[in-house]
C-alpha cells in the first residue's frame, strides 16, 4: 500500500479560521505516524488561505481539498473517505476543527485499531458522561438522541452520534459511499450501523468531549430533525 501503516485525520472545515491554524499543528508536531486531510467548503473567511500557509511547513504531510460551496459535514467525510482510499491510507480518522476532539487522544486510537475495524472515541461509555462547557439543555438533547439511536438501531455502542473515529481501510473499502445520504450526526450512526450490520469489529475509547471556545457550533433544529427520520429510515428501510 502507498500509506501502509499511515494514519490519515480527515477535519471538514467551514469558517475555522479561529481554529484551524491550531489544531494543525497539534496534530502533526505529536511524533505519529499521521498525514492531515482538511476538506474546505469554501469558507469566506479565509480558512483554506491558512491551510495553504501551513503546508509549506508539513509538505507531503498536509492535503488541503477545496470545495465549491457549503455541502455538509457527511458530504464533507464522504469526499475525505474516497480520497484516503485511493491514496491507499491505512487508517482514516474523523475529527473536529475546534478541538472538541482533543488531538492528545490519537496515540490512543491508533494503538487499538490495529485489532478493530473501527473505534469510536466516547463521551458516554460505561454510563460516565465526559462532557465539558455544553449547557444542560444540549446535554440532555445529546445524551435522549444517543438512547433513541440505541433504541431504533439496535447499535451496541455508547455513543452513536459522537464523531471522533477511526477506520480501517478494510472498514471503508466495505462501504458503498455513494449510498450515505444521512448528514449531520445522522451521518455518524449511519456509517457506524451499516459496518456493525457487516460484521465489523467496533471498539469505543473514552475521551472527555470540550465544546468549542471559539467559532459557531454548526448544531441546528434542522440537523435533529433529520436525525430523527433518517435513523427510522435506515432501521426499517433497506
Amino acid at each position: 500500500m502507498l500509506n501502509k501503516n499511515i494514519g490519515l485525520v480527515i477535519i471538514p472545515t467551514y469558517n475555522e479560521l479561529e481554529n484551524i491554524g491550531a489544531i494543525i499543528p497539534e496534530v502533526l508536531n505529536q511524533d505519529l505516524p499521521l498525514h492531515v486531510l482538511v476538506v474546505d467548503d469554501n469558507s469566506p473567511d479565509g480558512t483554506a488561505t491558512v491551510v495553504k500557509e501551513l503546508q509549506s511547513k508539513y509538505m507531503d504531510r498536509l492535503h488541503l481539498m477545496e470545495r465549491e460551496g457549503k455541502n455538509g459535514l457527511g458530504s464533507a467525510y464522504i469526499a475525505g473517505f474516497k480520497w484516503a482510499l485511493q491514496m491507499e491510507y491505512e487508517w482514516v480518522f474523523e475529527m473536529d476543527a475546534d478541538f472538541s476532539h482533543d488531538p492528545k487522544y490519537l496515540k490512543e486510537f491508533l494503538a487499538v485499531i490495529p485489532d478493530h475495524d473501527l473505534v469510536l472515541g466516547s463521551r458516554y461509555k460505561d454510563g460516565k458522561i465526559s462532557v465539558v462547557n455544553w449547557d444542560w439543555k444540549r446535554l440532555i438533547l445529546s445524551y435522549l438522541a444517543n438512547i433513541y439511536a440505541r433504541l431504533v438501531t439496535g447499535l451496541p455502542i455508547s455513543d452513536a452520534t459522537g464523531g471522533f473515529k477511526c477506520f480501517s481501510n478494510k472498514a471503508l473499502q466495505a462501504l458503498n459511499l455513494d449510498k450515505i445520504n444521512a448528514g449531520g450526526y445522522s451521518f455518524q450512526v449511519e456509517i457506524s450501523y451499516r459496518l456493525w450490520k457487516k460484521g465489523f469489529q467496533i471498539h469505543e475509547i473514552p475521551i472527555v468531549f470540550v465544546d468549542r471556545t471559539v467559532g459557531e457550533s454548526k448544531m441546528s433544529g434542522q440537523i435533529i430533525s433529520e436525525a430523527l427520520f433518517v435513523l427510522l429510515k435506515l432501521r426499517f428501510g433497506k
